[in-house]
């Protein structure tokens, strides 16, 4: 069974007054992600881990920010269409462990709903999803609280014909 690994990272700015989505989940925040969708950093870096284990570029050449039609869209289809791309070269998602980065608010609790709004747009079980969260001890711009990072790794598989 041929089987490949793929890496995403993404970052978002973090703005007052902005949603706050993470892994499909809207979350209570006094600050939000700012681009041009609806800036949902983990879910960004799953559809580049995704495209990256396949050799098919990164979120911004399938999706780019010029184009209307994903202004604000919710980040949940963007990774719906790119499992669906998956599958027409012919792969499957086989796991996601995804690490969430930022100072605050906390979104442990938020976690399962996150695995469960993922696993719908992935056709995936939870249990076939890792989110972690962690903080950098107030350094960087995370620590800093001026930006929100995440970090995926997915394995593909080959289908059988």
């Amino acid at each position: 069974m041929k089987v490949k690994v793929g890496f995403g990272f993404d970052v978002h700015r973090l703005v007052e007054g902005a949603e706050l989505w993470i892994g499909g989940v809207n979350i209570p925040s006094d600050k939000g992600a700012v681009g041009h969708s609806d800036s949902d950093v983990l879910i960004h870096a799953i559809c580049d881990a995704i495209l990256g284990s396949l050799n098919m570029r990164d979120i911004g050449f399938h999706f780019p920010d010029t184009d209307p039609a994903y202004k604000k869209i919710a980040s949940t289809v963007l990774l719906s269409k790119v499992c669906s791309m998956a599958s027409e070269k012919g792969y499957s998602i086989s796991n996601i462990d995804s690490t969430v980065s930022l100072e605050k608010p906390k979104i442990s609790e938020f976690i399962p709903f996150m695995k469960k709004a993922l696993a719908s747009a992935t056709g995936l079980t939870e249990d076939d999803i890792s989110i972690k969260a962690t903080t950098t001890e107030k350094l960087g711009f995370t620590g800093r609280q001026e930006g929100i990072a995440a970090y995926s790794v997915v394995l593909v598989k080959k289908n059988k014909k």
